[in-house]
């Protein structure tokens, strides 16, 4: 008699799990995919930030990297944050985490089996080292590399000179 009952509701927070990535919070993407979006930001100063929620200086970046987005945005400025994650886990860890953590938060996540493959649109050398940012300049070249987990006043130093 309960198995019909714990399905439904099984059933009912999956649903809202698909909703919560399908209100434009959290957009899927692969490799390509990020090609395209740093195609569309030429023009903007882009910091490109790999996280995931099982690494611990990425979650302290995450507030400090959304504020000076915020904050900058009419300079030019934008973030293009991407998660790590297994392409697996967006409905039992990503979501969830999100929408305890960080519910305003805007991101992409992998859709790309390996993690390398996302990051190698930007630099095929990476050294797996997490949270990884890279800056592109308006014309869409790489011009700094941040990792570990920084400060807003450590990100604002590289930034605020690729914005004049």
């Amino acid at each position: 008699m309960k198995l019909p009952h714990c399905l439904a509701v099984a059933w009912l927070c999956l649903a809202g799990s698909v909703a919560f990535a399908a209100d434009g919070r959290i957009q899927p993407i692969d490799a390509r995919q990020l090609t395209e979006v740093l195609g569309a930001e030429k023009g903007h100063v882009v910091l490109i930030n790999f996280w995931a929620t099982w690494c611990r200086p990425c979650l302290t970046e995450i507030p400090e990297l959304t504020e000076l987005a915020h904050d900058l945005a009419d300079r030019g400025f934008t973030l293009v944050p991407v998660s790590l994650d297994d392409p697996g886990d967006l409905q039992t860890m990503v979501v969830p985490f999100l929408k305890k953590w960080f519910p305003e938060f805007r991101t992409y996540t992998r859709l790309e089996p390996h993690m390398d493959t996302m990051v190698s649109v930007v630099d095929p050398a990476w050294n797996e080292i997490l949270p990884t940012s890279y800056l592109l300049d308006r014309d869409g070249n790489l011009v700094a590399t941040i990792q570990g987990g920084k400060s807003r006043a450590d990100f604002a130093a590289v930034i605020m000179p690729n914005l004049n």
